[in-house]
């Protein structure tokens, strides 16, 4: 487990180096020079007294800081989701697998346990760290050991429930970028919003261009900043709601393929 959270740490930490570079790459030679290229523009036409309406540009929209900062954050975001997602679709692959095979009708003895165990593992240690293997895992020690059934459920139950808070706890730092992704944006908002009250001067002599692209820095941040936010929130709950099928289809699998046909005591006789 620890080497895993060293794997995660490092993976976390290369994904954001990456979504840096890419997203500072894209603009520095794309969406920056086209959104300069175009404010000259209007600019020049503003000043030639030309009668024109302005378009609202997407890369005049995107240009800022705060929308770079955010294009990283959903970058980084969907890494991290991406990684977890990976690992949710291999431990499912597991529940297609007949770790347990115990033909309709037989009964699991407590002898019966450690014989189980094998091909459990026999598996790689990958996968036998797996949810639906540590469960089956615990659920035959504890049967093996106690010669009780209800002891083997529990096992199953709290290993269970533990996974399932590990899996929550491992989204905190997505749920800290869908936090900070519309934080960032509000920031964006009132740096524009200070920046237009600076140049309020300005605007009373005639000269709103400044005021107005202050403006247009402070609407826009909010704007792609919500808008990231609720696909990387959507993302989020997908995840989640993979993550918690994952752990009820594994505790039904031991229920179906280990518990029921375990016999211990009077039972056995």
């Amino acid at each position: 487990m620890k080497t895993r959270a060293n794997q995660d740490f490092l993976y976390q930490l290369f994904a954001l180096l990456i979504a840096v570079i890419l997203v500072h790459g894209v603009y520095i030679t794309l969406i920056r020079p086209t959104a300069n290229a175009q404010l000259e523009a209007e600019l020049a036409r503003q000043a030639a007294g030309e009668a024109y309406v302005p378009q609202r540009s997407l890369y005049i929209v995107l240009k800022d800081y705060e929308q770079e900062a955010c294009f990283v954050l959903m970058l980084w975001a969907m890494a991290i989701m991406a990684l977890k997602a990976r690992r949710g679709f291999a431990e499912r692959r597991l529940l297609d697998s007949s770790l347990v095979n115990v033909p309709e009708g037989s009964r699991i003895l407590p002898e019966d346990a450690r014989q189980l165990t094998r091909p459990i593992q026999a598996l790689p240690a990958e996968q036998q760290d797996y949810l639906l293997a540590r469960a089956l895992t615990a659920a035959l020690h504890r049967f093996g050991a106690t010669r009780n059934i209800q002891d083997a459920s529990s096992a199953v139950s709290d290993i269970c429930e533990t996974e399932n808070d590990r899996l929550d706890s491992e989204l905190s730092m997505v749920r800290y970028i869908a936090w900070a992704i519309p934080s960032i944006g509000f920031i964006g908002t009132v740096r524009g919003i200070g920046d237009a009250l600076s140049q309020a001067h300005q605007a009373v002599q005639g000269d709103i261009a400044g005021v107005t692209e202050s403006l247009g820095v402070a609407f826009n941040s909010t704007f792609i900043a919500l808008v990231i936010s609720i696909v990387v929130m959507f993302m989020l709950h997908q995840l989640q709601l993979m993550q918690e099928r994952l752990v009820l289809d594994a505790h039904s699998y031991c229920d179906r393929n280990l518990l029921r046909h375990m016999k211990a005591g009077q039972e056995a006789l």
